[in-house]
C-alpha cells in the first residue's frame, strides 16, 4: 500500500514533466500551446454553462418538491417485490442527471441507514456502477456537435438497468 501512496504522489508532476520535455525536445513552444489549449477549453466551458445549469436547476427542484420521494413512495410495490429499496429510486433517478447530487443523496441515505446497512451498501455499488446519462450525453453531443444520438440513450439505459440489477445481486450473495 506504501508504494501506491508514494507512486500516487508523484505520478502527475511526472506526467507534466514528460510532456513539457517531449514538447521541448520536439522543438515545440509549450507555452502556446498549452495557452491554445486553455482558450479551447474555455470556449467548451461557455457554449456547455447553460446545459449545465438547466441540469442543476431540474434535479434541485426535483429534489427539493418532494417529487421524488412521491415517486420513490409510488414505484414502492414494485421495486420492493424485486429486492430493490424504494428509498433508493431517488438516488437511481438524480445519479442519471448528477454525480454530484448523487451524493448528496447518498450521504442522507447513509445518516438514515447507515453505510453497511442493505440500503447504503446497494447505494454504494450502485452508484459506482452507473453513469450520469443524461449530463455526460448533452456535454459530449453538444461539444462534438452532434444532433442524433441514434441509440446512445436506450444503451445507456439498459447500462445503468444492469449496473442498478448487479448491486442488488452483489449484496444479496455477500
Amino acid at each position: 500500500m506504501d508504494f501506491l501512496v508514494a507512486t500516487s504522489t508523484y505520478i502527475i508532476p511526472l506526467v507534466i514533466f514528460f510532456i513539457v520535455g517531449y514538447g521541448v525536445l520536439n522543438k515545440t513552444d509549450v507555452y502556446d500551446v498549452f495557452v491554445e489549449g486553455a482558450k479551447d477549453g474555455m470556449k467548451t466551458v461557455w457554449n456547455i454553462a447553460p446545459t449545465l445549469i438547466g441540469l442543476m436547476v431540474a434535479v434541485g427542484v426535483l429534489r427539493t418538491s418532494g417529487f421524488l420521494d412521491f415517486l420513490g413512495g409510488l414505484l414502492a410495490p414494485v421495486t420492493e417485490g424485486i429486492g430493490f429499496p424504494s428509498e433508493l429510486v431517488p438516488l437511481t433517478l438524480v445519479k442519471m442527471f448528477s454525480s454530484s447530487a448523487a451524493t448528496g443523496l447518498l450521504l442522507d441515505v447513509f445518516k438514515e441507514f447507515g453505510t453497511d446497512s442493505y440500503v447504503g451498501l446497494i447505494a454504494s455499488i450502485m452508484l459506482s456502477c452507473t453513469e450520469t446519462i443524461f449530463y455526460t450525453m448533452s456535454i459530449y453531443f453538444l461539444t462534438a456537435k452532434i444532433t442524433k444520438t441514434r441509440w446512445t440513450l436506450p444503451g445507456a439505459l439498459v447500462a445503468t438497468l444492469a449496473g442498478v440489477i448487479t448491486s442488488v445481486i452483489i449484496v444479496n450473495i455477500f
